[in-house]
């Protein structure tokens, strides 16, 4: 199977990307959660942000709209997604590069060491392992004190919430990768890949269960 394939698209399926965006804000109170987000990260003038799996590139533009001397930096595998995101930074006029590539330290070999780095919506659709690979990756390209914020569907705390999500994301994504979020794994896999000062910051309940801003530092030695 070639490499590009050996995902879950954004919206689950790849004939679903043109309609990504407007699912994902009417869904999940997108709004909300980004500008959260980006409340929380405070990019500076000389953060560089490394956004993991931008997809469709809704982050770029929040960011910059905060601060667009800070550095944008995206990486996803989705070529159709990619291209949704260019086009999205080009009309708004938002210096923003993108990687097309599965997320790894080689990927990214070439660019400024992160400050800050991203991963919003990723986790709940990939294995276990695949989880914290990422992670531990994530951490071996940080700066030293660099942080890292993920925004996805984390532990279900209440019935309803639990209900949604298994009504919604858990029969587009399948059960066996969205679970362990639901069941509370990210702040543990967080603490296994090296970071410390995890914890999670914020949480929004939504049509399609809830959603976590967590965030961990990488320790400088």
């Amino acid at each position: 199977m070639p490499q590009e394939l050996a995902y879950t698209p954004p919206a689950g399926h790849h004939f679903l990307t043109p309609l990504y965006d407007v699912g994902v804000r009417l869904s999940t109170r997108e709004m909300l959660w980004r500008a959260a987000l980006v409340d929380l990260i405070a990019p500076e003038d000389s953060d560089v942000l490394l956004d993991i799996g931008a997809g469709t590139g809704s982050l770029a533009p929040i960011l910059a709209k905060r601060n667009p001397a800070t550095q944008y930096i995206g990486v996803d595998p989705d070529a159709a997604a990619l291209a949704i995101a260019r086009n999205k930074a080009s009309a708004r006029g938002i210096r923003a590069e993108f990687i097309h590539a599965p997320f790894s330290a080689e990927a990214i070999a070439a660019w400024p060491a992160p400050s800050v780095a991203t991963l919003c919506l990723v986790l709940h659709q990939v294995p276990l392992a695949e989880k914290l690979r990422l992670l531990l990756e994530i951490h071996q390209v940080l700066q030293p004190d660099g942080k890292l914020y993920i925004a996805d569907y984390g532990e279900q705390r209440s019935w309803l919430m639990r209900k949604l999500f298994g009504a919604t994301i858990q029969k587009l994504d399948g059960y066996a990768d969205t679970q362990p979020n639901a069941d509370g794994v990210l702040i543990p896999l967080m603490i296994e890949a090296g970071f410390s000062e995890v914890s999670e910051r914020r949480q929004f309940n939504t049509i399609t269960g809830s959603i976590s801003i967590l965030s961990g530092t990488k320790e400088a030695f």
